[in-house]
């Protein structure tokens, strides 16, 4: 399984940004799609998830300003990020998840700062 990360870049706090996340297989095929991000110095940490039935769920600092949806046509999930703050700088990663095997791919780099 191979995911891609993209989207990431430099925004001013306030701005917005859109993460994408290719998957090689079907996204039918998993139990659910999480982003996790990890910043300087910081242990990865939980962003959001997509399970079956769409249902969501968000860390509560991010809860209110992103977003994570499903596109199954395209095998893409994808992160809206609305209203950053310069605490959501990090490396974003992808994540797939089914029968206990997780599998992620190369983060994409999220960046704001005035």
């Amino acid at each position: 399984v191979q995911l891609q990360a993209s989207g990431g870049g430099l925004v001013q706090p306030g701005g917005s940004l859109r993460l994408s996340c290719a998957v090689s297989e079907s996204i039918f095929r998993f139990e659910a799609m999480r982003w996790w991000r990890q910043a300087p110095g910081k242990q990865r940490e939980f962003v959001a998830a997509i399970a079956d039935g769409d249902r969501r769920s968000y860390a509560d600092t991010v809860e209110d300003r992103f977003t994570i949806s499903r596109d199954d046509a395209e095998n893409t999930a994808h992160l809206q990020m609305n209203n950053l703050k310069p605490e959501d700088t990090a490396v974003y990663y992808c994540n797939a998840f089914r029968s206990l095997r997780s599998y992620f791919g190369r983060g994409t780099l999220v960046t704001v700062s005035s």
